[in-house]
């Protein structure tokens, strides 16, 4: 039912039906202005009244491994970087520091800190891919790994991962509580996973009649909070870290920031100035003729990102306008690396956006990523009020399709929960590297569903190997089992099937496979041929 409907009425015959589960959902288009009721609700029976009983209790069960003492390196197998600016790169691995890495092949114009296995120089001048091995021991072990840096004009080959201040800082946003975030990406074994980027969101520049809003030459100002952006991006880059900003194409930012209108090249050359290397750039107080014509929402777009483009610093481009214009078919065209395609993840279910995002596969790949917005697990914020952090409204289970819904949809992996918060259990969602591995796969295709009834759906993903990976996600109230066919996944002939969240071989199956999926619950499965 939508909103102005006349109320239904509804009648079920319940004979043998031992469980009766009543459900109110926000039929797919968010929740905003959602009401329901149940209204002269009543049972008819013979023999004892119904029993109003509680939902099962789902446990944190922990699924992920941890990493043994032996390196394990975990970088993507490319990255993007245009000639000549200045590059800095973490090498991700895990295992018990102190760990000594070393390149094969690395270009004269970066050197590597062996004790960090930090990365730091300029790209090189020449266009071209520059193959390379990282190598990692410790005590207990070696490991090495191609990585292959690619110059030339596109940058985000794999999808973006990294942490986002808006969900759990708001306006409440410091230079400390920034710093606090990047220590906390290392020490928690995040950066050891592949995530990078270190993002300010809105609020740190001066606020509606906080004047002046800039200098003398027109650069923008901060606020208190800020008082040195530079510093802010050298500590963060010190980490081996990457730092990001926000701003909005409009005269004020969405919570009342001053913002970039007339002053795009300006400010633009400033946040290369400062350091940064993303920038998100949110629709808000953008204002277009009442026809919203398409040239109309990319007109913004494009001109920073002509700017972003010819910078001397790699800047990851992140076009925030929740899909207005079908901005997936454009933003490519615009310079952009990343767009998100509908609006706040905040405002409605991860499993609606998640669907919604679905639908645009056709148009992402390396370089060009549909974003369905941040993962929210664990500690953060309200939304509504942009208040003070509390435990997320998910079940642990949920927990596991969040993440796993946003690596087959080769969404950019964002965390904006509390950093100095993770716990155990949420680490062990962001942090697996065979879930993480089908997200950053270098084919860059995005899932897409192949199967979706009431209960359950299932989307493949493609990967560069050749193998497929598959999600088997529950949608109803209760566990159930699903036989998984060969037919539905395009596959033919005997399969080695892989469990991703326990990491664990599943043997060869001949036409199908049978899994059990918990209330909430899903199961990622690594397909190859038997062959």
């Amino acid at each position: 039912m939508k909103g102005g409907q006349k109320a239904k009425s509804v009648k079920l015959t319940t004979t043998g039906i031992q469980i009766l589960i009543l459900v109110v959902t926000s039929a797919g288009d968010g929740i905003d202005y959602d009401h329901a009721d149940w209204a002269n609700a009543k049972f008819d029976v013979t023999g004892p009244m119904p029993e109003a009983i509680d939902a099962p209790v789902e446990e944190k069960v922990i699924l992920t491994p941890r990493p043994g003492p032996a390196p394990k390196l975990n970088n993507p197998l490319v990255f993007g970087t245009r000639p000549g600016n200045p590059f800095i790169y973490r090498i991700p691995a895990t295992g018990t520091r102190p760990m000594t890495f070393a390149v094969e092949g690395l270009p004269k114009t970066l050197k590597l800190d062996p004790a960090s296995g930090i990365l730091t120089g300029t790209s090189p001048d020449t266009r071209g891919e520059y193959a390379m091995v990282f190598k990692a021991g410790n005590a207990s072990g070696q490991d090495e790994r191609p990585f292959k840096l690619v110059v030339g004009d596109t940058l985000a080959l794999t999808p973006p991962m990294g942490w986002n201040s808006w969900y759990i800082h708001y306006n409440r946003v410091t230079d400390a509580g920034m710093r606090e975030a990047a220590d906390a990406m290392v020490a928690s074994g995040m950066a050891d996973y592949g995530y990078m980027y270190v993002n300010i969101d809105d609020c740190w520049s001066k606020k509606r009649k906080d004047e002046p809003y800039r200098d003398n030459c027109g650069g923008i100002l901060t606020n208190e909070k800020f008082p040195d952006m530079k510093g802010l991006t050298d500590y963060i880059h010190s980490k081996g870290l990457r730092a990001g900003i926000y701003t909005s194409p409009g005269p004020w930012t969405c919570a009342g920031y001053m913002s970039t209108l007339g002053y795009e090249q300006l400010d633009a050359q400033r946040f290369a100035e400062w350091g940064f290397d993303f920038l998100k750039y949110d629709w808000c107080t953008y204002e277009i003729s009442d026809e919203k014509a398409l040239h109309d929402y990319m007109k913004p777009y494009a001109l920073m990102g002509e700017i972003l483009k010819n910078l001397k610093r790699d800047m990851v481009y992140n076009l925030c306008q929740y899909g207005m214009g079908n901005v997936w078919e454009w933003g490519a065209k615009v310079e952009a690396q990343t767009w998100r395609t509908m609006g706040d993840v905040g405002f409605m279910s991860f499993l609606d956006a998640g669907l919604e995002n679905c639908q645009y596969a056709a148009y992402a790949g390396p370089g060009r990523w549909n974003d369905p917005d941040y993962i929210l697990i664990g500690w953060v914020g309200d939304a509504r009020k942009m208040g003070e952090g509390a435990p997320v409204n998910l079940t642990p289970n949920q927990y596991y399709q969040y993440m796993s819904l946003w690596t087959m949809m080769a969404s950019p992996l964002f965390f904006s929960g509390d950093m100095t918060r993770l716990d155990d259990f949420t680490l062990n969602v962001l942090c697996n590297a065979e879930i993480i591995g089908v997200n950053q796969d270098i084919l860059g295709r995005q899932g897409v569903i192949v199967t979706q009834t009431e209960d359950y759906f299932v989307i493949t993903k493609p990967l560069a190997d050749g193998s497929i990976a598959a999600g088997v996600f529950n949608t109803s109230v209760v566990e159930q089992s699903v036989r998984v066919s060969w037919k539905e996944l395009g596959l033919k002939g005997r399969q080695s099937v892989r469990d991703l969240w326990r990491q664990q071989d599943l043997g060869t199956h001949k036409n199908s496979i049978d899994v059990k999926l918990p209330l909430h619950g899903v199961v990622m499965l690594r397909l190859s041929s038997a062959k």
